[in-house]
């Protein structure tokens, strides 16, 4: 019998049935005494619980769950030392504005001596997350609701510390949290709608920019169509890479990860729009793709995001889908802009980082990153959702395997923590089920985040686990090593990670050459029920030319 039938139960338990009521269907967490009765109230209420094996982990599946599905992001926690262990994940959910409750037990009013008492509020704040409490059993339903609201109108993560005391007192079954009602989005202004549209109608060479806040489909067919009446060519920040997938005039990715021809057209633009994208370092180049007379325009929700990283000719506030339908509107014809025949050609058999020649570096018992991406892009289904950790490896499967749209690739990179990418994975598997789950990851991430392969096979999802093998932390390696520093404390001794994951019960195979992925092709054509790891041992060359690039920029 669960608790739900009892007539009278627990706040905490309470507060799992209320926080079930938002309609997340998946909620994430590693059960303790402090948040086990919210983590049941969550499953009776009809949410599926995933218990991870590590709190970041679990933080982090939620973050990509809520990203990937578009729902709020459920994660619970045990007081203290579980919200530390989550905090990394948390970090990152907060700097990429995730709407996501954190459900924290926290210790009893007046328990300052208690050895998981922390400052919670304050953890919370220091990470850039909201900090809101359940004060009492009186209230824990507004408290819960004011929580929601927060999360979802301000696109924050937003840690809810509940006292255990509180969690204990004994309440009759009551009425869920009132529903939430969103607010439409707010409109740009007259004005700015107008500039905007001067601006477009004397630029030559206009380039939109899509970032996080333009990842729907919504969004998409606004930009499309007003790119298409502008003459504008569309990249992307990484976190929305896919976003234009199918257009001829997509140039992919902005910033390091561009390709040369992407990077030559971003850089020669008269104008750069941002749409919810913050046109950071990153997706610049450290502002070496701002041409010396190009205008910069943002549109984001958020006023405080206007000019945060660099100097802008114009910020607008409001929608990116309604401010790019209210601005086409107003463009007195179609225009060709940056478009010609010649340059539709040009983006159709040069913007793809596999269609460019290179040297494969292959040999010696390791196999070149790029023919490994591209063999793997070749074999693997094209539905698919691709989550990726950090290092020096990034760029490869990032940029050399193909996504069928934005919602097929899930970047965890705000905070830029390694570690990461296997329960982003996860996360996007969940709210992806049709599709294909491959995580990406660098041996040293791969190792961080080693306990979440339990989570993939109790979960059994049918993940392809590719590991990029150099044997070392190779940003570290490539940054420090050319300088002629000792490199002892990055560089490990190789490890058979194929004979870890074998032992979680992947199916697991080493790759050194791309002989070896004929048991990838035989995994493809079988029924897949174990999941794949693919322990790739890879070249150590140089730096990726992404990081190489980054370290120049600094």
């Amino acid at each position: 019998m669960d608790e739900s039938e009892n007539q009278v139960t627990t706040v905490g338990y309470r507060i799992g049935s209320v926080v079930a009521s938002f309609g997340s269907r998946y909620a994430f967490g590693v059960v303790g005494s402090g948040n086990f009765h919210m983590s049941n109230g969550l499953a009776d209420g009809g949410t599926t619980f995933v218990a991870a094996r590590h709190e970041c982990g679990a933080a982090t599946m939620a973050d990509a769950y809520a990203r990937t599905s578009g729902e709020l992001g459920i994660v619970t926690l045990h007081q203290g030392c579980g919200l530390t262990n989550a905090l990394t994940g948390i970090t990152e959910a907060a700097k990429s504005n995730t709407p996501m409750l954190v459900l924290a037990a926290d210790t009893s009013v007046g328990a300052g001596r208690s050895n998981f008492n922390i400052d919670q509020d304050a953890i919370a704040v220091s990470v850039g997350a909201l900090p809101e409490r359940v004060g009492s059993v009186e209230t824990y339903v507004d408290d819960l609701a004011r929580a929601r609201h927060k999360a979802l109108t301000s696109r924050a993560t937003v840690v809810v510390n509940i006292p255990i005391d509180v969690q204990a007192e004994s309440v009759p079954s009551g009425p869920d949290a009132p529903k939430f009602v969103p607010q439409p989005p707010p409109a740009p202004s007259e004005d700015s709608v107008t500039e905007l549209a001067r601006l477009i109608t004397r630029s030559h060479r206009p380039v939109f920019v899509a970032g996080r806040g333009a990842r729907s489909w919504e969004a998409r067919d606004a930009l499309v169509e007003f790119a298409d009446r502008s003459g504008a060519l569309l990249a992307t920040s990484a976190a929305a890479k896919g976003l234009f997938g199918g257009s001829p005039w997509n140039l992919d990715v902005s910033g390091g990860f561009a390709s040369p021809l992407a990077a030559e057209l971003i850089a020669g633009a008269d104008l750069i729009v941002g749409w919810g994208s913050t046109l950071n370092m990153w997706t610049m180049r450290h502002g070496k793709l701002i041409g010396p007379d190009a205008r910069v325009v943002q549109v984001d929700l958020d006023e405080d995001a206007l000019g945060a990283h660099r100097k802008i000719h114009l910020g607008v506030v409001g929608d990116v889908a309604e401010t790019a339908r209210r601005v086409t509107d107003v463009i007195p014809g179609a225009r060709d802009g940056y478009r010609s025949d010649d340059l539709a050609s040009r983006i159709a058999t040069e913007i793809r980082w596999r269609d460019l020649p290179y040297q494969d570096r292959s040999g010696d018992g390791l196999i070149d990153p790029r023919s490994l991406t591209i063999a793997l892009d070749d074999l693997l289904p094209a539905e698919r959702v691709v989550g990726v950790d950090s290092g020096n490896f990034m760029g490869y499967p990032s940029m050399f395997l193909a996504v069928p749209d934005e919602l097929g690739f899930c970047f965890t990179q705000a905070f830029q923590s390694i570690g990461l990418g296997l329960a982003t994975t996860i996360g996007a598997a969940l709210a992806q089920p049709d599709r294909l789950p491959i995580a990406a990851l660098g041996d040293g991430g791969a190792l961080m985040g080693v306990s979440e392969l339990d989570t993939v096979i109790r979960l059994g999802l049918p993940m392809v686990v590719i590991v990029y093998d150099d044997a070392a932390y190779g940003a570290e390696v490539h940054h420090f090593g050319p300088d002629g520093h000792p490199l002892d404390t990055v560089v490990f001794p190789e490890t058979d990670i194929a004979a870890i994951g074998a032992g979680y019960g992947f199916e697991a195979v080493t790759v050194r050459t791309t002989d070896d992925l004929e048991s990838v092709r035989r995994w493809v054509d079988s029924d897949r029920t174990r999941p794949l790891l693919i322990d790739a041992k890879v070249t150590r060359h140089g730096p990726s030319w992404w990081l190489e690039e980054a370290f120049r920029g600094h």
